[in-house]
C-alpha cells in the first residue's frame, strides 16, 4: 500500500510543496521532488536481492521498514528542498527494497493451491495505495501536504508491527540449511500440512545449504531472463504513459476534473486486479498473462486509429476513452498482477531474491525509459504511432509469452524448477 500512495500522493499537492519550499515556479526542481522517489526506487531494487538472500525475507522487511518510515517523516517536516529530496529518495529506497521482497515472501510462505491469489494482493494494495492517494488529494487541501506525508507513514508502522509477529520465510531457511528452524516456521504457517508444503518446496538437495550461485550462473537461467523480459514488456507496452496522458483524454471526452478521471483509472484498475485474484487459480498465469496483453494491443491499436481515421473522428473521445479504460483494466487482469507473482515461482529459493531484484531493476529502467521519450516521441511521431508502437510491444508480448513462459498453476516449486531444467 504504501508502494502505490507515495508514487501518487505528491502529485496533487505539488505546486503548494514547491511554494512553501522557495522552488514554486521552477518546473526542474518540482520534477526532482517526483523524480527523486524515483531514482530511490532503483537503487532500492539494486541491492533488494542481495539483501533478501542473505537477511532473509522477514528481516529484510523489517529493514526495509526503517526507510519507509523515516522517509515520510522527514518530507512532512522538511523546511528546504533538499531535506524534501532527501526524505523522497529514502522513501524511494524502500519501495525498491519492499518491491523486491514483498511478492518473494508472499510466494513462499503462501500454500500451493492458493499462491496466486495470494500473490495477487501485492498488486492489489498497490492499487488501494494509489486510490488512497488520490482519495486524499479530494479531501485534504493542497496546504495540507505536510498532513499526507503523516499519513504515508502509517503503512511503513503497520508493516513492521506485522511482520514482528510473522516468522521467516520457511524455504529460505531451508536453503541456508536450517533445517529446524524451517520446520518450526513452516508448522506455525501450515500446521498439520508443513511437511507436504516443504517437501513440494524442497530442490531435492540434503537440506544444508545450497552453492552460491555466480552472476554469470544466474544471467545463464530461462527464469532470470524470463523475469527482466516480463517487466520489460510490461513497462515498454506503455501502462505509465497511457495513466500519465489519461487526464488530457478524458478533458477531451468533456471530464474537466484531472481528479475524476484519475479516479476512473484508479478504481478500474482495483476492480480488474479483484477480479485476477478470484479467478487466477482457475485460469492460469499464462493464460491470465496472454490475454492481458493481447487487450491492452488491442486498446492501444483502436484508440491509435479513433485518432488518425476521418470516419472515426466524430467518435474519437468515446473511443479514447473507453480504450484508455479497457487499456487499464486489461493490464489489471493480467499483466499488472500475473507479472510480479510469476518470477519468484520460476526461480528456485538461492537466487529467487536477487531474480525478483533483477526483475524489478528492468521494471524501474524502462519505466524512466519510457517516461522520458514519451512526450518526445509523441512531438515527433504523433500520439497515434506512439500507441500504435505500444500496441505492437503488447502483441509481442502474447507471442513470448505464449513460447516461452511456463504455467504454474498448481505446481509445486520442486516441479517448476524441474521443468525448467
Amino acid at each position: 500500500m504504501a508502494f502505490g500512495y507515495h508514487l501518487g500522493v505528491v502529485n496533487g499537492p505539488l505546486e503548494a510543496i514547491a511554494m512553501d519550499l522557495g522552488i514554486g515556479g521552477d518546473a526542474a526542481l518540482s520534477g526532482v521532488v517526483v523524480s527523486s522517489t524515483l531514482a530511490g526506487a532503483a537503487a532500492g531494487s539494486l541491492s533488494g536481492g542481495s539483501v533478501s538472500d542473505s537477511l532473509g525475507r522477514r528481516k529484510g522487511l523489517l529493514l526495509a521498514c526503517a526507510p519507509m518510515l523515516l522517509g515520510p517523516l522527514l518530507s512532512a517536516y522538511s523546511g528546504s528542498f533538499s531535506t524534501m529530496v532527501v526524505g523522497r529518495f529514502m522513501t524511494g529506497i524502500a519501495i525498491g527494497l519492499s518491491s523486491a521482497l514483498v511478492p518473494t515472501y508472499i510466494s513462499e510462505i503462501a500454500p500451493t493451491a492458493i499462491r496466486g491469489a495470494l500473490g495477487t494482493l501485492n498488486q492489489l494494495m498497490i492499487c488501494v495505495g494509489i486510490l488512497t492517494a488520490l482519495g486524499v488529494n479530494v479531501v485534504l487541501p493542497a496546504e495540507s501536504w505536510r498532513t499526507m506525508f503523516l499519513i504515508g507513514a502509517v503503512p511503513a508502522a503497520a508493516l513492521a508491527l506485522g511482520m514482528l509477529a510473522c516468522p521467516e520465510s520457511p524455504r529460505w531457511l531451508q536453503s541456508k540449511g536450517m533445517k529446524d528452524e524451517a520446520d518450526k516456521a513452516a508448522t506455525q504457517l501450515w500446521g498439520s500440512a508443513a511437511g507436504s508444503e516443504m517437501s513440494s518446496g524442497s530442490s531435492g538437495g540434503s537440506g544444508g545449504p545450497a552453492a552460491e550461485v555466480s552472476v554469470g550462473e544466474l544471467f545463464g537461467q530461462k527464469s532470470f531472463k524470463i523475469g527482466i523480459l516480463l517487466f520489460a514488456f510490461q513497462q515498454l507496452a506503455g501502462i505509465n504513459a497511457l495513466v500519465f496522458f489519461s487526464t488530457s483524454v478524458f478533458r477531451t471526452a468533456g471530464v474537466t476534473s484531472d481528479t475524476l478521471a484519475s479516479l476512473a483509472v484508479g478504481a478500474t484498475n482495483v476492480l480488474g486486479t479483484v477480479i485476477a485474484a478470484s479467478i487466477i487459480e482457475k485460469a492460469g498465469r499464462t493464460s491470465l498473462l496472454s490475454l492481458s496483453y493481447l487487450g491492452q494491443g488491442l486498446s492501444m491499436f483502436a484508440m491509435a486509429l479513433g485518432f488518425t481515421l476521418p470516419v472515426l473522428q466524430p467518435y474519437s473521445a468515446p473511443i479514447a476513452v473507453g480504450g484508455t479504460l479497457l487499456y487499464v483494466l486489461s493490464f489489471a487482469l493480467g499483466a499488472g498482477p500475473v507479472t510480479g507473482l510469476l518470477i519468484p515461482e520460476l526461480n528456485p529459493a538461492t537466487t529467487r531474491g536477487r531474480a525478483v531484484a533483477a526483475a524489478f531493476v528492468s521494471h524501474w529502467a524502462c519505466n524512466v525509459i519510457v517516461g522520458q521519450t514519451f512526450m518526445i516521441g509523441v512531438q515527433a511521431y504523433g500520439l497515434p504511432a506512439v500507441y500504435a508502437f505500444f500496441g505492437a510491444v503488447a502483441m509481442g508480448a502474447v507471442l513470448y509469452v505464449k513460447t516461452q513462459v511456463p504455467e504454474t498453476r498448481g505446481k509445486s516449486f520442486e516441479q517448476i524448477q524441474k521443468e525448467l531444467a
